[in-house]
């Protein structure tokens, strides 16, 4: 088994919380409440622009050209184009670019995007390519095991959603990061994998808790 394939393994119980979760079921099947998506959307939208700066310290911090032209390349798509997609897809929810701009990150948006930043700034850079991975390679998961199970017509801007995340230009990027964390696994010794693991594993654990912060409606008591 591949190094990719020994991270999916050691992660399996959380790749299931995370497709048996109540929002990510309700995406599928076009019963989740619209307030908990749109809480979903405009936290995403926070998240997207500290996930930016990490892309730009894994450019920044890649060891050879071809790499750190490939997260370059992302880091743009996702400040130029995916962000803007992001907020013509909320406005089909009737939110506003204003809205978008004003939201404060909840507790769990906050602390995911805390500890990449920190694996950017203070871990290796194989740390910070298997911490990125949950992201890329959990949200083409979740769109391949949705449409599996058939887009609900139910709501069509969750088809919408789950339609984006099994693109063939999604599942490149997948992929691709995919190929990475497994090329620099196999080059890694032992201390190195165990730090690309613990990186990958509490990463996925954010993950479930982002679905965890959208689904209960997450904010700030005080």
């Amino acid at each position: 088994m591949s190094f990719a394939g020994d991270l999916e393994k050691a992660a399996r119980p959380i790749r299931q919380a995370i497709l048996a979760h109540p929002f990510v079921t309700g995406v599928g099947d076009g019963a989740l409440a619209v307030e908990r998506f749109k809480h979903y959307v405009l936290q995403d939208y926070v998240y997207l622009i500290d996930y930016s700066r990490v892309l730009a310290l894994a450019a920044a911090r890649a060891p050879d050209l071809p790499t750190m032209g490939w997260f370059a390349r992302l880091l743009d798509e996702t400040l130029n184009t995916e962000m803007a997609l992001h907020r013509s897809y909320c406005g089909q929810f009737g939110i506003t670019v204003a809205e978008l701009e004003a939201t404060r990150a909840a507790p769990t948006t906050a602390g995911y995007t805390s500890f990449l930043l920190k694996v950017a700034y203070q871990g290796s850079f194989a740390e910070l390519v298997a911490a990125l991975l949950p992201c890329q390679w959990g949200y083409w998961e979740i769109g391949q095991h949705l449409a599996g199970m058939g887009a609900s017509q139910a709501q069509p801007l969750y088809a919408e959603w789950v339609r984006m995340y099994t693109s063939p230009e999604f599942a490149t990027l997948a992929q691709e990061i995919r190929a990475l964390a497994d090329r620099l696994g196999e080059r890694a010794g032992p201390d190195q994998r165990q730090a690309m693991t613990a990186a990958y594993l509490e990463s996925f654990r954010w993950e479930y808790q982002f679905w965890e912060m959208a689904y209960n409606l997450e904010g700030w008591r005080v």
